[in-house]
């Protein structure tokens, strides 16, 4: 379906022929190359030689995953075997501001590569929000093509951010999750959402769409405004340097099990509360390093690397990430 605006009267369009920023294009319509995101995102935030051109502040942990008999009856993954399961982990900050304030009211992202039997890898990313920002890939091109600095003022034109608000309204749920909710007081607090929509392929090949969250066991805590103003610049690590100190950190895994008419393809539309949720494993982080020496350090969590027991759907940003690691993948491991 078409989210174009039809009346050529309207704010949005309006805002959108007078400031050159495209209205969304419709789910069908080709997407955007994927090196002309990552360009889009360099003229933004600038590129930093030998590093991640999104979320590239962040850091590297370690540790293990056990699923649960109840997953393993919706998929034959190794995932959900019930044997411990080795992790290489990322923590991040959305953007490419190596600098950027852990208490900006970002987005932030758990990837976490698992290590299968005979050499295959299972890679999930997530984010501290229930939705993603846009419904297709031009979306998120338009956004940042929104973003980037006006050369006399060295900071984004609020005419072209207000006409990309205006004209694409699958942004607004995760840009006003984002505003409504303060930061998480630290990444062993924070829930993390899958985003997409996937398949779990059980042993007799019946397929079932789902959905998951990684929930903490130690609670889920956001900074209070005062603590916002206080917490200071880089404190996210170390705070969960010193919680590992105490034990392991973990996250349980829920699955949500989707029925006909939820959206497989939109991952900006969440599905209703009442859907079946089980636990599929627990996750388990025991150490972290930083990220220029830590195992993350060169791995591309690209998300549509899956072994065998669980699918992509066909959610174009989803299917988009993959070329567009790539191309930022690429970039940083020649300049290295």
């Amino acid at each position: 379906m078409s989210r174009t605006v039809a009346c050529s009267f309207c704010p949005a369009a309006l805002y959108a022929v007078l400031l050159n920023v495209p209205l969304t294009h419709a789910a069908d319509s080709p997407p955007p190359a994927p090196d002309e995101v990552v360009s889009a995102i360099e003229s933004v935030f600038g590129a930093t030689r030998g590093e991640r051109r999104n979320h590239i502040k962040g850091f590297c942990a370690t540790g293990e995953f056990v699923g649960t008999r109840e997953a393993r009856a919706l998929s034959r993954s190794a995932l959900f075997s019930g044997k411990s399961v080795p992790v290489v982990a990322r923590f991040s900050l959305a953007g490419g501001n190596p600098n950027a304030p852990d208490t900006a009211k970002s987005a932030r992202g758990m990837a976490l590569q698992f290590a299968l039997p005979h050499g295959r890898v299972h890679n999930i990313t997530m984010l501290n929000t229930p939705m993603f920002g846009a419904a297709v890939p031009q979306t998120f091109l338009d956004l940042m093509r929104a973003q980037q600095p006006d050369p006399a003022t060295g900071k984004p034109d609020p005419e072209k951010i207000k006409a990309f608000k205006a004209s694409h309204p699958d942004n607004r749920a995760q840009a006003e999750y984002l505003a409504s909710h303060n930061p998480p007081a630290s990444y062993a607090n924070s829930a993390f959402w899958g985003i997409h929509t996937f398949k779990f392929v059980d042993a007799h090949k019946k397929t079932s769409p789902v959905r998951w969250q990684f929930v903490p066991l130690d609670g889920e805590k956001r900074l209070s405004d005062d603590e916002l103003k206080t917490a200071g610049a880089a404190f996210l690590e170390p705070v969960l340097r010193e919680r590992l100190t105490q034990g392991p950190v973990r996250w349980e895994m829920w699955v949500s099990v989707g029925q006909p008419g939820d959206t497989e393809t939109d991952p900006t539309v969440l599905w209703p509360e009442d859907r079946r949720r089980f636990k599929a494993g627990t996750l388990s982080i025991t150490a972290a390093q930083a990220q220029t020496a830590g195992t993350c350090a060169d791995l591309n969590f690209d998300p549509m690397v899956m072994a065998d027991g669980i699918l992509p759907s066909d959610d174009p940003v989803l299917r988009f990430r993959s070329p567009a690691y790539a191309v930022s993948f690429g970039k940083r491991m020649s300049e290295k």
